[in-house]
């Protein structure tokens, strides 16, 4: 029987200390409570599997937050309730994220026997100072450690992720951070650029003071260098900000991107099931209240919950698909929505294509480097009338 395809989000809202720049659903907190998140966790995932039987989960991404900080036996946990309720395919992409110095060789031997495959660590840049800056708790050295455990421990799919246009930070500093990643050569790195967001530390510090950091001339050049350096060095941009060696894109987001049906598990999580969206409870007093098991379980579980209308799912397929580097693709979007994206957005193509935004190469359109550079006015474009 052929199953329809799901990934799994497993949210761990747990870290060591909350960085600078942060503001994911993410705190510290003591054993004590990790553990209670991980009973209540394990009793989501097998009670929610049960609607789920028709499909087979082809990518897992266990995200935070800080996954890593758990210990080994609670990751075990987590991940046998996992296989005790969905149908994993073989095969199955499965990420975990962790922050260098969080990790040691027992832990790392767990997470291969649990079936996790693909380890994306947490660096963002490769200058101490830089790092302090930010708030992180490791240096570059606690870095390269964790990165030679984890080879060590015989993982083959290892992502590394980097954040530009810091505080103090310079062209040349990047480079130079980007050097020192490419030569241990992980298949996978992920450059994205600080975003000030409001309620962190940073939106105090710097959203008065905006010449305190990179401008947009340096940031547009850091994004070039970043993609000419790293295509010389044999990774292949595949989305905005993601860049693989050949046949390590991530699939996980590829998913997300594409339009995979997702399920969030855990605090706060987002889900995208059969046209609806919905995100799990934030108050993680709240969350591990819930009886999962009872009848009244999902509405206090899910928020939010909307029903995509057709436009609205025209508009996130034009602005998540066009996000990779191949584009948006006609064919899918008769496939999806039974018309034609020449009659729905012709329009906006031809007068993007005419200012040199996109290309089109049927039945492909891609936004061109002059598109990417501003990219949020062409995805606005995108809006349709209601």
């Amino acid at each position: 029987m052929k199953r329809q395809p799901l990934e799994l989000y497993i949210h761990i809202p747990f870290c060591a200390r909350k960085c600078a720049y942060c503001d994911f659903l993410s705190a510290p907190a003591v054993d004590l409570v990790q553990h209670a998140y991980v009973d209540q966790l394990v009793e989501e995932i097998l009670v929610q599997s049960t609607y789920y039987k028709g499909y087979g989960v082809v990518t897992i991404f266990i995200g935070g937050g800080t996954p890593s900080i758990l210990k080994e036996e609670e990751m075990a946990r987590i991940m046998k309730a996992v296989y005790a309720g969905f149908v994993v395919e073989d095969g199955a992409e499965i990420t975990i994220e962790v922050n260098p110095g969080t990790v040691n060789q027992q832990k790392l031997e767990t997470y291969r026997a649990c079936g996790i495959n693909r380890i994306s660590i947490g660096l963002q840049s490769a200058d101490d100072a830089e790092l302090r800056a930010l708030g992180r708790i490791h240096t570059f050295d606690d870095f390269l450690k964790t990165y030679q455990r984890v080879r060590l421990a015989g993982f083959h799919n290892v992502s590394v992720d980097l954040m530009s246009a810091l505080p103090g930070q310079t062209v040349a500093s990047w480079k130079n951070t980007l050097k020192k990643v490419v030569m241990l050569k992980p298949e996978h790195i992920s450059a994205y650029s600080l975003i000030i967001e409001e309620g962190t530390l940073f939106y105090e510090l710097y959203h008065p003071h905006p010449e305190l950091l990179p401008n947009e001339d340096e940031e547009r050049e850091i994004y070039y260098a970043t993609k000419k350096y790293l295509k010389e060095q044999g990774y292949e941009r595949y989305e905005v900000s993601n860049y693989a060696r050949p046949g390590f894109a991530c699939r996980h987001n590829i998913g997300y991107w594409t339009g995979v049906e997702y399920l969030g598990l855990g605090l706060g999580a987002s889900s995208y099931i059969q046209g609806f969206r919905f995100h799990n409870e934030t108050d993680l007093e709240t969350y591990k209240a819930i009886h999962m098991n009872q009848p009244d379980a999902d509405e206090k579980l899910h928020k939010e919950i909307e029903e995509m209308s057709t436009k609205a799912q025209m508009e996130e397929f034009m602005f998540l698909g066009l996000r990779m580097s191949q584009g948006v693709s006609g064919s899918e979007f008769m496939n999806r929505f039974g018309c034609n994206m020449w009659n729905v957005y012709g329009e906006v193509l031809r007068r993007l294509e005419e200012d040199g935004l996109i290309e089109v190469e049927s039945p492909w359109v891609r936004l061109t480097d002059f598109g990417v550079d501003i990219s949020n006015y062409v995805l606005s474009e995108f809006l349709l009338d209601d």
